[in-house]
């Protein structure tokens, strides 16, 4: 079991009338938010679309494929920026938890027009590898063979990071990897291809069902006294009982090619 980075602050104990005030109160502002997330998601239907041109090409389970081909005979398709580069002995950690969340959700997206798959700059050996270790089902293919990375702005040539700055999330800003993660969304009519939306760091946020779950929990997500957020976060298959969280523990890049490359 993790050590938690917090105690438990000492609750105000109530009356069972006192209390129902209380949440009720709350409830007041928990239904304003979910309108105004309704109203959001409302704008964001209304967002432009504008026209994909490349002809992209991946690689995946059934050997060469199209962006078209990813949809699947459906005119949704979800593309998922999954961080993991070419030689990287496994994908990023927060990733890895939001793939986490995939399996379940496939077949219910299916039923509704949507088609859900992860796309990353490994090779597609690379990405079979981790996914069987994983035990993930999900579509995942390798987009080594095209610039949809670039495109998307999820992989960040080296010269431009040595120039101290990438473009991510819609401006210059500082990555502390060549990958990045996002969520990318296409429309098809069967016979052009659009692009209707993307959504970059903390907009992918709402795609973490543990953290949904976290933050109702009494000590909340647990990670104020973190130097980097999800310093807890490990791939599903390295907690064990002697796990304990690192308060000064800064991002760590995956293994490459045999060796540790650690970035603060």
């Amino acid at each position: 079991m993790a050590s938690s980075t917090v105690e438990l602050k000492n609750p105000r104990v109530v009356t069972e009338a006192e209390w129902l005030e209380a949440r009720k109160e709350l409830l007041v502002k928990e239904k304003a938010f979910t309108k105004l997330r309704d109203e959001l998601s409302r704008e964001r239907l209304d967002l432009p679309w504008e026209g994909v041109k490349k002809p992209y090409v991946f690689e995946g389970p059934n050997g060469k494929e199209s962006l078209a081909d990813l949809f699947a005979g459906r005119s949704q398709l979800l593309v998922y920026h999954f961080m993991m580069g070419p030689g990287w002995k496994e994908g990023c950690p927060s990733c890895s938890m939001i793939g986490d969340h995939f399996d379940g959700m496939t077949v219910h997206l299916a039923n509704r027009d949507v088609t859900l798959a992860a796309v990353s700059r490994a090779t597609y050996p690379e990405i079979e590898a981790f996914q069987k270790r994983m035990g993930w089902k999900f579509k995942w293919v390798s987009s080594s063979a095209s610039d949809f990375n670039y495109d998307y702005h999820v992989s960040f040539p080296k010269d431009q990071q040595a120039k101290g700055g990438v473009y991510y999330n819609y401006q210059m800003t500082q990555f502390p990897s060549e990958e990045a993660p996002g969520l990318s969304v296409f429309s098809t009519d069967g016979r052009a291809i659009f692009h209707t939306y993307s959504t970059y760091g903390r907009g992918l946020d709402i795609l973490l069902g543990v953290y949904n779950f976290l933050d109702m929990a009494p000590k909340g997500r647990d990670e104020d006294a973190l130097a980097w957020p999800m310093a807890w976060v490990r791939h599903h298959d390295k907690y064990d009982h002697g796990y304990v969280v690192d308060p000064n523990s800064t991002y760590r890049h995956p293994e490459v090619s045999g060796e540790k490359c650690c970035s603060s």
